[in-house]
């Protein structure tokens, strides 16, 4: 399939987005929401390792990096309704969304919200480390004391240690961690509302928050095709090995997106799919 990324370009300065990245001739384009207190920076890693054909597109959302100064997201519901009004005009070209941790919730409401305006559906839903809505959390480590959630983040790697010496970023960057872990523990569904576009849930083999097991939960919410990968790694894998995480994405979107040159997905990954 060859796909060309046409129609109007998106608008220019818009907050929501920063630090797109073009590779020649786009075809694709992968929308990438972060983790708990991640800006769009958390997937500049990624660039080097790009496929041919696809236009990274990192979402920066409110109180973080080059949105610092604006207040932080203190209701789930009302992020993702901003978030659909700030990147719409993202979304008519052929794109994937994209989601770590409390980004794939963040996804997954996007992708409802998208579906119910009407607006063009995602070619697909990538969600990665991530417990499924009506999973309850099994932990709510927001209420915990800065020094035991810095521990927790150190343990998971959610905060690299070489940050440590800078005390004044990361007390800046711990606030929008416990923002957005608030929101995402709190945010749950009765059941499975399954969406119409294909879903494909990965995870770290060595993951201790959303052990790969969890990972199945996700089946319930598409209609269409579903597949669960595993990777080597803990929870931060998909920033540890990119390229194996382009290969594992190209894996299960034949035909929209090519493997990076590395070649293949290590034969460590697990793969199960559902046709």
């Amino acid at each position: 399939m060859n796909l060309t990324v046409s129609g109007p370009g998106p608008k220019a300065h818009n907050p929501w987005v920063s630090g797109r990245f073009l590779s020649a001739h786009p075809g694709l384009r992968l929308i990438c929401l972060p983790q708990s207190g991640g800006g769009a920076g958390a997937f500049s890693g990624w660039r080097p390792h790009l496929p041919p054909g696809v236009e990274l597109v990192s979402v920066e959302l409110p109180g973080r990096g080059g949105r610092g100064d604006e207040p932080l997201p203190d209701d789930f519901d009302t992020l993702a309704d901003q978030l659909l009004d700030g990147i719409s005009d993202e979304l008519r070209a052929p794109y994937v969304l994209f989601g770590h941790s409390f980004g794939a919730l963040l996804a997954y409401e996007l992708t409802r919200r998208i579906e119910q305006a009407a607006l063009p559906a995602p070619r697909a839903l990538l969600v990665s480390a991530s417990r499924a809505p009506h999973v309850p959390p099994v932990k709510r480590v927001s209420e915990r004391s800065d020094e035991a959630l810095l521990e927790w983040l150190l343990k998971n790697d959610g905060m690299p240690r070489e940050l440590l010496k800078y005390t004044a970023f990361v007390t800046y960057v711990m606030r929008a961690i416990r923002a957005d872990l608030m929101l995402g523990e709190a945010y749950a569904v009765e059941r499975p509302d399954p969406v119409g576009c294909p879903l494909h849930a990965f995870g770290g083999s060595l993951d201790s928050v959303v052990p790969p097991a969890d990972l199945d939960a996700w089946r319930g919410y598409t209609t269409a095709d579903f597949s669960v990968t595993v990777l080597p790694g803990g929870h931060a894998y998909p920033h540890a090995d990119p390229r194996a995480m382009f290969s594992a994405m190209a894996a299960v979107l034949p035909g929209q997106m090519r493997a990076p040159a590395a070649g293949p997905v290590s034969t460590d990954q697990q793969q199960r799919r559902r046709s």
